[in-house]
Order: C-alpha cells, then structure tokens, then sequence
C-alpha cells in the first residue's frame, strides 16, 4: 500500500512526442537552435568589439538570447523531447570569419536581417501553435527580438563613417531641410542634362549634314523640348514620391511614439549613450525632448530616419526648374546655328558648348565640396568626349 502510495506520488513522465505535436517540437527545436546560434554570434561580435557601449549592448543581447534558448529548453523536455545538439552551421562558422577579419559592422547589418526573420517566425508561431506555455515564451522572446533589432539598427546607425559617407549624410540631411533654396541644385543639374543630350544630337547632326543649319535647328529645338518635358514631368514625379515617403515615414514614427512611447524613449536613450553620453546624461536629456510631442518625433525622425519633419520639397517648383534650366541648357548648342551654316557653325558651336560645360561643372560647385576648376575641366572632357564620338557617329551615318 506504502509502495503504491509512492508510486501515485512520483510524477509520471511525458510520453515521447506522438503525431499530433511533432510540428510544434520541431518548430520549438528551431526556436531553440536560432537562439543558441544567435547568442553565439552575439558573444563573438561583443569580444571584438572596442567600444565599451556597443560591447555592454551585444552581450545583454547575447545573455537575452541565452535566456530564450534555456526556456525553449525547458519546454521541449517537458514534452518529452530534447533540444537539439548545437553545432557550428555554416552561415555561424562565416560570420566568425568575418568578425575575425575585422568586419563586425558587415555582421551586425547581417543579424539585424536576421532578427526580422526571427520576429516573422514568432509571429507566425503565434497563429499556428496552441500551446498555452510555448506562446508565452514566444511573446516574451518576440518583445526583445524587436528591441534587439530597434539596437542594432541605432548601432549601425552610430558607426563611424568615412570621409565620404559623412559627407553624403550632411548633403542628405540638408536637402531634408532645404525649402525654396532647392530649386538652385535642381537648376544646375537641369542645365547639365540639357547640355549634354543636346550638345551630343547637334554634334551628330553636324556630322550626317556637314552642319546644315536647317537639320540641326529641327533636331535641337525637338531635342531641347522633348528634353525639358521629360526632366520637368520626372523631378515633378520624383519629388512627390520623396515627400509622399516621407509623410509615411514620419507617420511610422509618430504612431510607434503612440504605440509604445516608453519604447522609443529607451531607444533614442540607446543612440545618445552611443553618441558618448552616460546613461544619466542620455536619460535627462531624452525626459525632456519627450516633454514636446513634436520636439520628440523631430529629434527621433532625424536620428533614426536622417530626415526632418519639413518636407523635402515642392513638386512644382521642382518641376518648373527643372523644365526650363534644361532647355536653357539645350539651346545653347543650337543658338550658333540660327545665324551660321556649315562648318562654321560647328566650330563656334564646339566652342560655345564647351565654355558652357566648363561654367556648368565650376556651377556644381555650389551644391558640392569638390574644386570649381577641377569640376570644371572634368565636365569640358566629358563634353569633348561626347561630342568627338557623336560627330564620328554622324559622320559614319553621312557615307550610308
């Protein structure tokens, strides 16, 4: 009876997995297995890093993935099967290569592809599987693979930059905030399209004609309007789908801030401590930008998006500028050719068109950093170059 009474005592143990839920351990098996590979690739990326921040952030990343995968763990045993045996993939072996080699910024933008994949696994697991225990470890995994990606995404948005990568951000950053003054970059790129297309049909021209004004005014006058319709109608286009983006990227961002604002309070803290502010610093300063709603989407929208809350541009004006500076730039080429013929024509044109690549390339100058003078010749070469091998072109058409 003592014995029986034991026996009732013991908990049984769980039978093997049976038909029923092979699908769910095998899913929980991949669960653990993605887990343990991203702990690992976590802990490696954290040895190789010098930062003091960024190495503090992987390894609470690696410990957070750690956790996951000794719940996961936990439960497969309770259903009577074992994790799985972790061994080194291929995919892990590579990426411990690469960090090796130094390339830790190559792998994080890896990982952050592969906490999105993660999150869509969880996700998905959330409609497909029933059991009560397995989906609260998912919703619990699921809310710090998003903050895993939310921290990779500021820690490679804090990477340090080359020279040319800074500058592109700051030219990028205030085209954000250019208004009216952005018409000046569209006019001077519209000019240097209007140039260089025409320049080209009116060498090209000259060459099957032996310049016959007649021949090249029909064909450069065609040229210049079709040339002006199309870069007005595409910068028309092109800034209203910059500013229709931006109005969804700012409404993502003001909707997350709603969503979850002590989410994002933790995240633009993240980016300052990456920034070489103490948590405290970082804390203060985040409590009161957050104090302002639109202080705080501003400040949010630029650290994490590279963009302000004005919008890029006027459709427009975007279009207007660039319709007329590039027939401006089209008819230059042609203007020789109303008042001579031949070869005449040719020559002043060449000249007249190469002045005006040279004054385009010094004019880009405005909207760059690069020298007038070297801007300049380089723009007049490409000119030259372009006008050498349309005329040869013309000419092989001539002898058809």
């Amino acid at each position: 009876m003592g014995r029986h009474l034991e026996q009732l005592g013991e908990p049984e143990p769980m039978p093997p997995p049976g038909t029923s839920n092979r699908a769910m351990v095998a899913a929980l098996q991949q669960n653990y297995a993605a887990e343990i590979e991203g702990a690992h690739t976590y802990r490696a990326l954290a040895e190789h890093e010098t930062e003091s921040t960024r190495r503090e952030i992987l390894l609470e990343m690696a410990e957070a993935e750690e956790r996951h995968a000794e719940k996961w763990a936990n439960r497969l045993r309770a259903l009577g099967a074992d994790p799985p045996v972790p061994h080194g993939s291929l995919a892990q072996a590579t990426r411990d290569r690469v960090i090796k080699g130094g390339g830790t910024m190559a792998v994080i933008r890896k990982m952050e592809a592969d906490e999105d994949r993660d999150i869509a696994r969880y996700r998905r697991q959330l409609g497909e599987l029933s059991d009560p225990e397995s989906l609260q470890i998912i919703e619990e995994a699921l809310h710090d693979e998003e903050q895993h990606r939310r921290r990779l995404g500021a820690v490679t948005a804090q990477q340090p930059e080359t020279p040319e990568s800074a500058v592109d951000r700051i030219l990028k950053r205030e085209k954000w905030h250019r208004t009216g003054a952005g018409w000046i970059g569209d006019a001077i790129y519209g000019v240097n399209d209007g140039l260089g297309a025409i320049f080209g049909i009116v060498s090209g021209v000259s060459g099957a004609t032996a310049g016959s004004s007649h021949y090249v005014v029909i064909a450069g006058l065609a040229g210049m309007l079709a040339s002006a319709l199309s870069m007005g109608s595409g910068a028309y286009l092109a800034t209203k789908s910059e500013n229709e983006m931006h109005e969804a990227q700012l409404a993502r961002e003001r909707q997350e801030i709603e969503e979850d604002p002590e989410e994002e309070k933790h995240e633009l803290e993240l980016i300052y401590r990456l920034k070489g502010f103490t948590p405290e610093e970082a804390q203060l300063l985040v409590n009161r930008i957050s104090q302002n709603q639109e202080l705080f989407l501003d400040t949010l929208a630029q650290a994490e998006l590279g963009i302000s809350s004005e919008a890029p541009g006027n459709p427009v004006t975007s279009a207007v500028s660039g319709g007329i500076s590039t027939a401006v730039g089209a008819i230059i080429p042609v203007i020789p050719f109303f008042f001579l013929s031949g070869y005449a024509a040719i020559i002043v044109a060449a000249i007249i068109s190469l002045v005006a690549h040279f004054a385009v390339g010094a004019a880009k100058t405005l909207v760059t950093i690069r020298s007038w003078w070297t801007s300049g010749l380089e723009m007049t070469a490409v000119g030259a170059i372009e006008g050498v091998i349309t005329y040869a072109v013309g000419l092989g058409f001539a002898h058809l």
